[in-house]
């Protein structure tokens, strides 16, 4: 016998009808599952920019997921308002006797989901969460001492050394893909009706929806044994571009993994540890929350009295240092929502170390902008290139943005296509345009200070700066510590 007559399932970032936990065992244990999608105005009214790609790629793949339901014979109910609201009202609507969802690991989700679990409580609805987005969670991985990892090596070990088919199976939908409610096709809210607009997603080489990761995936298994090989040079296609797929859920975290773990070989191994820095990033979260209101994983790196020249940071957002592969990244950014692995690393390195500009003003700018933006990920990046982080790069080793530059577009094609006043420039020159001699300069018709950007900074004099911020800040917390056990040892 069925547990329940009427459940409801609430999708949130598990935008697939498939090898999807929370549906999975609402299909499995209800008469009836109705489908329920929010489109959250707690989230959409803190975005400044009504011309946002995440929530015009959420609405095109929230649009497919309803499709999707309704060749099943149910539907996706979309609504617009506040979830912590919504769902509640909407279960009691329905007669839903329990709730399902896969869990968030976002301090502000949580506090969302205990809200509405208690409002569902006070109508005596059940309220049941899975793990879904990643492969390990919470606890699931520990040091022996059970404790939380700190070190990403050790971790991926240990995870390694956990995975096994059980933990990559799919779960079967389509065997009780049957109890889904046939309840009468609803209309979605428009873009336009909650006052955000068409961006340039369509434009753009971004399949949006189930189809979209599945199109992208089977494309990037053709190329995953070169992926050790190409993932750090942007102007090549050697990154997957499914974050933002596994951001939204569009696609199984499951599925990404199985496939990755039984082809074997570097370039497939190589992405799986991508896959796992992921998991690491969300058991940081979890088991330290304070990262997600701004403070630092190290105590000791919390206040660096960073100078945070404003002009320096507009040059920065603008892509408009003077240092190209540094603009080309930021314009990358601006232009299509997207940022090159590697170059989110050499970006971060240079605001934080370059610009002497405190990092949480790059991870706030990257989380208006990344499409594929994802708390836990982003923080974990920008503390790691700031070496506030766990794991993170030490403090005194500083990217040099000359020779990133010239060591991952070594022919400047990706300069190329997004500072193409520098495209008459060589190749060996492109990459510091201020010391090609005047001469040239004016034989390839180029301005420095006028067509594009003398360099805002030194990068010498930053760094010998950067480095006295931070060893300032390591003696300060070394001398703070001695001076507490002085005292404990005088009491």
């Amino acid at each position: 016998m069925l547990q329940y007559k009427n459940t409801l399932v609430w999708f949130r970032r598990d935008l697939r009808d498939y090898d999807h936990a929370a549906l999975y065992h609402a299909l499995k244990n209800s008469q009836q599952v109705f489908c329920v999608f929010v489109f959250d105005t707690e989230i959409l009214n803190q975005l400044s920019d009504k011309a946002d790609r995440r929530v015009e790629f959420i609405w095109e793949s929230v649009n497919e997921l309803k499709t999707a339901l309704q060749k099943h014979g149910g539907d996706l109910i979309v609504r617009h308002g506040a979830s912590r609201e919504v769902i509640p009202e909407e279960a009691a609507r329905l007669n839903a006797e329990a709730v399902f969802s896969n869990r968030d690991y976002e301090p502000s989700a949580n506090a969302r989901d205990e809200d509405v679990a208690s409002k569902l409580a006070q109508k005596n609805i059940a309220f049941h969460q899975f793990k879904d987005q990643v492969l390990f969670e919470k606890d699931e991985v520990m040091t022996q001492q059970g404790k939380p990892y700190g070190v990403f090596t050790p971790y991926k070990n240990a995870h390694l050394k956990k995975l096994n088919d059980f933990y990559l199976k799919a779960y079967p939908v389509d065997n009780y893909i049957k109890h889904l409610a046939n309840c009468s096709v609803q209309p979605m809210p428009s873009l336009d009706s909650m006052s955000f607009q068409r961006t340039n997603l369509a434009q753009m080489k971004l399949p949006t929806g189930m189809s979209g990761a599945i199109s992208l995936f089977e494309d990037f298994t053709s190329r995953i044994r070169l992926y050790q090989d190409t993932r750090n040079f942007p102007a090549i296609k050697g990154p997957s571009y499914l974050s933002v797929h596994l951001r939204f859920g569009t696609i199984s975290i499951r599925h990404l993994a199985r496939t990755a773990y039984h082809m074997g070989g570097a370039g497939a191994e190589t992405w799986l540890n991508e896959l796992i820095w992921r998991d690491f990033y969300f058991q940081i979260l979890h088991h330290n929350p304070k990262v997600a209101t701004g403070n630092a994983y190290k105590a000791e790196f919390e206040a660096i009295p960073f100078p945070n020249n404003k002009q320096l940071f507009k040059a920065w957002c603008d892509g408009m240092t003077g240092y190209p592969l540094i603009d080309a990244a930021m314009r990358q950014l601006n232009q299509t929502g997207y940022m090159h692995n590697r170059l989110r690393m050499v970006a971060a390195s240079f605001l934080v170390k370059d610009l002497l500009i405190d990092w949480r003003w790059g991870e706030r700018y990257f989380a208006e902008k990344l499409i594929d933006f994802d708390l836990s990920a982003n923080n974990g990046g920008w503390q790691w290139a700031a070496s506030t982080g766990c794991d993170a790069q030490p403090w005194f080793r500083i990217f040099n943005p000359i020779t990133q530059s010239e060591k991952f577009d070594a022919n400047g094609k990706f300069i190329r296509k997004y500072v193409p006043e520098l495209a008459r420039c060589e190749d060996k020159e492109i990459h510091a345009p201020w010391l090609i001699p005047p001469l040239k300069l004016q034989v390839i018709n180029i301005e420095i200070g006028k067509d594009y950007p003398a360099p805002v900074v030194d990068h010498s004099d930053q760094r010998e700066q950067a480095l006295a911020l931070y060893k300032n800040a390591s003696n300060a917390r070394k001398l703070k510590a001695e001076t507490v056990d002085n005292q404990g040892e005088l009491s």
